[in-house]
């Protein structure tokens, strides 16, 4: 499993790639990862000058951020794509971002394509956002240099034509698969869709509530606005009573000298002891 700062990033912010100025202002918001972005966000007449910006933006930006730097391309298929994939391997290349968001991800090929692009030092985030890719999703957990799977569940139900309300009920299995195929890939969790409406903050909570970790096993939410990113990243913390719970069972495993032990009244066994390192290992990572 990936050991890098965006392996557990709990929020992942978009911003437009021709809008440069916002650029460092992203990653002064308090995200663990930002998406620049060359697809939806961009006009197609922008986006060949939108690309050749990328550089001298990221070039200003300190050293630290570019680690939490992500670029959603175009699609494979579309007019822009392979534009797009040689800017980004000229810009992993030269240590300017950490990796690459692919949306309407649906073959483990394009991912080969794009990760014998960007070298073994990138890293992909597949977007799952069509049936085609969710009957993938196995192959493409499993692609070479993919640090995690992100669902897009807006552009998810206007491929199958569902009209979800509010809760996505009818999501949910198409989160599960998800979830399992991040399992059997051995990947970090994955990172849940977006709230389009930035300014109502219930409904937000409910959405990171459905994906919190402990309950719908994501790790992580996309953001799309910098007013998300604060509470995000709180819901889908581990709890006080949960940390507390998690370094006394790291302590009565010390205490014990390894092994199985009973803390009030229950087994304390590796699967659990890993589960407490994990809740820990959350809480060390604060916002960015």
């Amino acid at each position: 499993m990936s050991t890098t700062p965006l392996a557990l990033a709990r929020t992942f912010l978009f911003v437009p790639a021709d809008r440069p100025e916002r650029h460092a202002r992203a990653l002064a918001a308090g995200t663990g990862g930002v998406i620049v972005d060359l697809e939806d966000a961009v006009a197609p007449e922008r986006k060949a000058s939108a690309r050749e910006g990328l550089v001298a933006s990221f070039a200003a930006l300190p050293e630290a951020g570019r680690q939490r730097l992500l670029v959603r391309i175009n699609a494979s298929g579309t007019p822009w794509h392979d534009d797009d994939r040689a800017a980004v391997a000229a810009l992993v290349g030269q240590g300017l971002i950490a990796g690459v968001v692919l949306p309407k991800a649906e073959r483990a090929g394009d991912l080969q394509r794009l990760a014998e692009a960007i070298g073994p030092q990138g890293q992909l985030v597949p977007l799952i956002e069509s049936a085609a890719g969710l009957a993938a999703v196995d192959e493409l957990a499993a692609a070479p240099q993919v640090l995690r799977l992100a669902f897009g569940n807006l552009d998810f139900q206007a491929d199958v034509g569902l009209a979800c309300d509010a809760d996505e009920a009818e999501l949910v299995p198409v989160r599960l698969a998800l979830l399992l195929a991040t399992r059997r890939a051995g990947l970090p969790a994955p990172i849940d869709g977006v709230t389009a409406d930035w300014r109502d903050l219930q409904r937000l909570a409910a959405d990171t509530a459905r994906a919190r970790a402990r309950r719908g096993g994501f790790g992580a939410k996309l953001c799309i606005h910098p007013d998300q990113v604060a509470p995000v990243h709180a819901a889908l913390g581990p709890s006080a009573d949960e940390l507390a719970w998690a370094r006394r069972v790291i302590d009565a495993i010390r205490s014990a000298g390894g092994g199985v032990v009973s803390l009030d009244g229950r087994m304390v066994d590796a699967p659990v002891v890993r589960l407490a390192e994990r809740l820990l290992a959350l809480d060390a990572q604060p916002p960015s």
